[in-house]
């Protein structure tokens, strides 16, 4: 799974240089209706999380990821939520001691990319298919039946670069492989690199993605699709 200590120290100043739109996310999960408790998967610095703690002050809220550098941004960011708890774990052995009504995943393990009319392509951040497997089979012990699993829809990618707010140049390229791509991402000040990160990614396509969701409970949803931000899946 990816681990990105190297982008934690630039990750929230990357992510609000209109990378997302975070307002528009979090009002995407909470057409879901109501819930009383949640679990993101993959929460990075907490962004999310944060305004959605603001929405629902009074749902128990609970973040998990694999980086410790980006959870410890998380924990300063999120320590006047008393609903939110953060948790350092991997996907595919982590165990918490509750079941979610909804659990979602926006740019985090799991999420799909829609390019025009196309299918979705669902992208892990677990390069290996087994893991892939193992981290479905574990997060189907954590929602409940008749909860909701969200995974993000973002555009496709490709490479580009671009000065962010902070007058240093964002750059990314990907490298196609053959069961997915990688990722090569930059963040440049004046000459100097003072980030560098690489992440594999694996790609499924829409058909496999939900036959590999189904064997873990998982069943796809098109009603709870919201504002073309989420595709929905419903734990049988």
């Amino acid at each position: 799974m990816g681990d990105y200590t190297n982008m934690s120290a630039y990750y929230d100043v990357i992510m609000t240089s209109g990378y997302y739109d975070y307002e528009k996310i979090v009002q995407s999960i909470l057409s879901d209706g109501e819930f009383t408790n949640v679990l993101e998967i993959g929460c990075g610095t907490g962004l999310i999380l944060e305004e959605l703690a603001k929405q629902r002050p009074k749902a128990s809220i609970t973040g998990m990821d694999l980086t410790e550098a980006m959870l410890d941004i998380a924990r300063k960011r999120l320590q006047s939520f008393p609903n939110v708890s953060l948790t350092q774990q991997n996907i595919m052995q982590f165990k918490l001691e509750q079941q979610y009504q909804l659990a979602f995943s926006y740019g985090g393990v799991w999420y799909f990319v829609i390019d025009g009319d196309k299918e979705p392509v669902m992208i892990s951040h677990l390069p290996d298919d087994a893991d892939n497997h193992q981290g479905f089979a574990q997060l189907g012990k954590h929602v409940s039946a008749g909860g909701t699993l969200l995974l993000g829809v973002q555009g496709p990618h490709f490479d580009y670069e671009r000065v962010i707010s902070n007058g240093m140049k964002y750059s990314q390229k990907i490298l196609a492989g053959e069961d997915g791509f990688t990722k090569h991402y930059y963040l440049a000040d004046e000459a100097k690199t003072v980030m560098a990160q690489t992440i594999k990614y694996r790609t499924y396509s829409f058909a496999d993605a939900r036959k590999l969701m189904t064997t873990y409970g998982f069943e796809y949803n098109p009603d709870a699709d919201f504002d073309k931000r989420f595709l929905g899946f419903t734990k049988q």
